[in-house]
């Protein structure tokens, strides 16, 4: 049934704050569209490419927030 690292209790409580960061990831992926078309235009501009990093770091949200609750709850 259960793997050993299967924690069903820490993935529910998760679900809500998952849902909440894939809200956030959506908001990194516009910045990193936006950030992308500007690298294009001024690829000298440090500033953007932290700017994708960062929007990068949006969109892996939601998986780190999973990732988190599964591993600090037991089950």
């Amino acid at each position: 049934m259960c793997a050993d690292d299967c924690r069903p209790l820490g993935f529910l409580l998760g679900l809500p704050f998952a849902f909440l960061s894939l809200l956030l990831s959506i908001v990194g992926v516009v910045i990193w569209i936006v950030g992308l078309l500007l690298s294009c235009l001024c690829p000298c501009c440090l500033c953007v490419t932290i700017l994708v990093e960062m929007a990068l770091g949006l969109i892996k949200a939601p998986i780190h927030v999973m990732e988190w609750f599964t591993s600090t709850i037991p089950c």
